[in-house]
């Protein structure tokens, strides 16, 4: 485990995480998993494309999270059955 990523979701995060929070964790998993602090020009596209996605999957896991015990704590919304 990378030491630079945090926690990003409440309690342990006081706050909702931002945008600058879940790019962070996904640039500092990428560089972890790669080797590289910063690819090569030739690598810089699939570099940044698995940032831009390990962000994605973090916000909707972060979304998607019930953290039980924690006033406040999103819920996802149960489906509605339409028949």
């Amino acid at each position: 485990m990378c030491r630079s990523i945090k926690t990003l979701r409440p309690p342990v995060l006081p706050h909702e995480a931002t945008e600058d929070d879940v790019r962070a964790a996904a640039l500092q998993y990428v560089r972890k998993v790669s080797g590289f602090r910063a690819p090569a020009a030739h690598n810089r596209e699939v570099f940044e494309r698995a940032v831009e996605e390990i962000a994605e999957a973090t916000r909707a896991l972060l979304d998607g999270l019930e953290v039980r015990g924690a006033g406040g704590a999103k819920r996802v919304p149960e489906p509605v059955d339409a028949g």
